[in-house]
């Protein structure tokens, strides 16, 4: 196939958002590869744009430290999982987990678009072929940090945001509940009641705490008393590397226990089956190691009859990543997805199209080649970090 002939880092960021809310969509760093023959595969990392950058583009000290452009130009992309062993030994001693991988799942996921396009095939028969005929997002509901804002206010917009989700065809939904000092744990009890409420029954419903507890008790104490809300399950509710609270958590909650947001490689998922415990994993596409490591960990995690649930709070090529990684993988029940009909974001929107649709809570299987979605290149000019 045609060999890997350039590779361009570029960061993007929406100017004036707010830093003090939680919002991850506001930047993104996009990796195209481009091949001899002119085609481009791309893929994005959830970190700092100018740190993935400036990862990438170090100079080479020795075999440990290279510059990732060394390994890849001249390369065939087919190779996806032989790189992405070059990239990770050739970067270790800055990378292993962290930025370095955060870097290298960008550039995995532009490998599985880039072969993809190659060969006319969609990522997901790169990675094994449909497990499923059909894909279920859940859809995340965000109304924003509390700032100013009553609880009443706060639940005024979630109601808002579960009709639109709703009405989109969306069948399970993540109620973001990261309300921090604003209530008690008492207070929070009843929201989450009137969530479910206002959900009625028959919609699938999940809970995000935001690392609300720093102990597991009274992390407990709240599932214990929404077990009858049909909760499918809990996540972040203790700080992140707590794994041994997230073990004591599990072994008692009536509700699916779930993390590992964060985390980066099978080696730091395995640690969150073993020691955490937890339920279902959560494992970030574009922070993991890209396809190529998800798809590893999720045959990890059917060993131990662990779900995984992907992380997915960025841009339409991580949503893209999403479907074909579901697609592939039979222990994948959901997969995270941001609806920009839901939840305002310029970039989530606009940076690369088409939008899949759904329809009863299902969506179609992705049809094109690669990851299936396309960059706006105005849309790059417009967002692009200056003299990046």
């Amino acid at each position: 196939m045609a060999p890997i002939e350039e590779i361009e880092v570029i960061p993007l960021r929406v100017g004036g958002s707010d830093v003090d809310d939680c919002d991850g969509t506001v930047d993104t760093v996009v990796v195209k590869l481009t091949d001899s023959e002119g085609r481009s595969g791309i893929g994005e990392s959830d970190a700092s744009p100018e740190a993935v950058r400036a990862f990438l583009e170090t100079p080479t000290a020795h075999i440990w430290a290279r510059r990732a452009s060394e390994i890849l130009i001249g390369q065939d992309p087919l190779e996806i999982t032989a790189l992405w062993e070059r990239l990770y030994e050739g970067t270790i001693y800055s990378g292993r987990r962290g930025l370095g991988i955060h870097a290298l799942s960008a550039i995995d996921l532009a490998l599985h678009d880039l072969a993809g396009k190659q060969v006319g095939v969609p990522a997901y028969k790169l990675m094994g072929g449909a497990r499923r005929e059909t894909l279920r997002p859940y859809c995340t509901i965000f109304p924003g940090l509390p700032k100013d804002r009553s609880l009443s206010e706060l639940l005024e917009i979630t109601g808002k945001q579960f009709e639109q989700a709703l009405s989109l065809g969306f069948r399970a939904v993540k109620m973001e509940v990261m309300y921090f000092d604003l209530v008690t744990d008492a207070q929070l009890v009843e929201a989450i009641r009137e969530g479910r409420r206002m959900l009625g029954d028959g919609i699938t419903m999940m809970l995000d705490f935001g690392y609300r507890w720093r102990d597991w008790h009274d992390a407990y104490w709240v599932l214990r008393r929404v077990e009858d809300c049909n909760i499918y399950f809990a996540e972040a509710t203790l700080q992140h590397d707590d794994l041994r609270g997230h073990a004591r958590l599990a072994e008692l909650s009536p509700i699916r226990i779930c993390g590992a947001e964060m985390a980066a490689t099978r080696w730091e998922i395995r640690e969150w089956i073993e020691t955490g415990k937890v339920a279902v994993v959560q494992p970030d596409i574009s922070r993991c190691g890209g396809l190529t490591e998800i798809r590893r960990i999720a045959d990890f995690c059917e060993l131990h009859g662990v779900q995984v649930i992907p992380h997915g709070w960025k841009t339409g090529i991580l949503a893209a990543a999403g479907r074909h990684f579901q697609a592939a993988c039979p222990n994948a029940p959901y997969f995270e997805f941001i609806s920009p009909h839901v939840y305002q974001s310029p970039l989530r929107e606009k940076l690369v199209q088409p939008e899949p649709f759904v329809t009863d809570g299902q969506m179609s299987l992705p049809e094109g080649p690669g990851l299936g979605v396309e960059l706006d290149e105005e849309i790059v000019r417009t967002y692009r970090v200056a003299n990046a």
